[in-house]
């Protein structure tokens, strides 16, 4: 009888548990036992692979192409009309100027490249996923601007913060991903600063 009631009552519950895949390491765990003398190296590791992995699941860069060294000049017509949709009226007294884009969105051509973006990372800040990010490698990086970085090998777009130690942090323009924190332990190297986007509907 005895017997009887641990079949029904023991053992492992439908669905019972965490989902697997839904710890911090995003992949299923397992229980081993380790030398109490390498309990802080191996917890170290394992914090160092979760950093690791925050960093490629942040990386939000595609391709990157370098801009035209001697673009072909395109000024068109700037009206100074708002309109929230339609047309502008053609009219002479209404044109501010003449505006070419490439001399709006490139300041140092031979210093600049563009980037694809990828993922939603920087949503807030309105760079979107397929969005071609300007990058000036000349401009000095302040802490505010939005940067494309070289973590460990792996491109991102993030913006460029300080902890209270003044060591480097990179924010992202949204709350689902990690803000990073650059460590000693990490090479780290900004490549540019990010001077606009563009994208065609």
């Amino acid at each position: 009888m005895n017997n009887e009631i641990k079949k029904l009552h023991g053992g492992k519950r439908l669905n019972a548990g965490r989902k697997a895949g839904s710890g911090k390491y995003g992949e299923p765990t397992s229980v081993v036992r380790v030398p109490e003398s390498q309990k802080t190296k191996i917890v170290s590791y394992l914090s160092d692979y979760q950093d690791r992995m925050n960093i490629l699941t942040s990386s939000n860069i595609d391709s990157i192409v370098p801009s035209a060294l001697n673009p072909v000049s395109l000024a068109l017509p700037l009206f100074t009309s708002k309109v929230r949709a339609g047309f502008p009226s053609p009219a002479d007294d209404h044109v501010e100027k003449r505006l070419d884009v490439s001399e709006y969105l490139i300041q140092q051509a031979d210093a600049t490249f563009f980037v694809t973006i990828t993922g939603d990372s920087m949503r807030d800040a309105g760079l979107l996923s397929g969005d071609k990010a300007v990058v000036d490698r000349a401009k000095q990086a302040s802490v505010g601007d939005i940067v494309m970085a070289v973590i460990d090998g792996e491109f991102t777009i993030k913006t460029l913060g300080k902890t209270k130690t003044g060591a480097p942090r990179l924010i992202p323009a949204n709350p689902d991903y990690p803000v990073i924190n650059i460590t000693e332990e990490m090479s780290f190297e900004i490549w540019g600063v990010v001077t606009g986007s563009f994208r065609r509907f």
